[in-house]
Parts: C-alpha cells; structure tokens; sequence
C-alpha cells in the first residue's frame, strides 16, 4: 500500500513541476500566455491520463495489451491538447 501512495505523491509533484514550465516561461516572454483555465484544464488532462496509465500498469497484465491501451491513451492525449492548443480538428473546444 505505500507504494501506491507514493506513486500518487510522485504523479501529483511531477504534473506540478510540468505546470511550472509554461508559468515560469509566461514571467519572461509574451510567446506564453495561458489563463487559470488554461492551467485548470491542462491539471485534469495530465491527471486523468496519468492515473488511466497508473490503472492500466497495475489491471492489465499481459504486455502487449497494456502497451496498446497506453499507446492509445496518450494518442487520445496528444491529441486533445493539439486540438486545445491550435484547433487541428476545428472543433468548437478550441475556440474556432
């Protein structure tokens, strides 16, 4: 049980440090201009594809399937957050 904790521990500093990047990069250029929302939204994407990868580890036992479903996850991933960040697909999430 206390590797699971510290699993959830390491998960939630290491999406805290991602998030430091673009709010340090936003304090020296104009280039990065992100909102709260911004911020909120890309908190959830990475916790909710972070735990889905953490659930996949532990429930899926053979190799090549669990490999599949987080090839697929973080597909589904990147591919929100290019839609999110310049609307590839010209849904009305981005903002188009």
């Amino acid at each position: 049980m206390a590797l699971q904790k510290k699993r959830f521990i390491v998960i939630l500093l290491s999406i805290q440090l991602l998030l430091l990047i673009p709010f340090i990069a936003m304090q020296f250029t104009n280039e990065v201009n992100w909102s709260a929302m911004d911020f909120l939204v890309m908190e959830m994407l990475l916790l909710t594809v972070s735990f889905l990868i953490e659930f996949l580890i532990r429930k899926v036992k053979i190799k090549k399937y669990r490999i599949g479903f987080i090839f697929l996850v973080l597909s589904v991933f990147l591919l929100i957050w290019a839609e999110l960040a310049v609307g590839i697909l010209g849904t009305p999430f981005a903002g188009s």
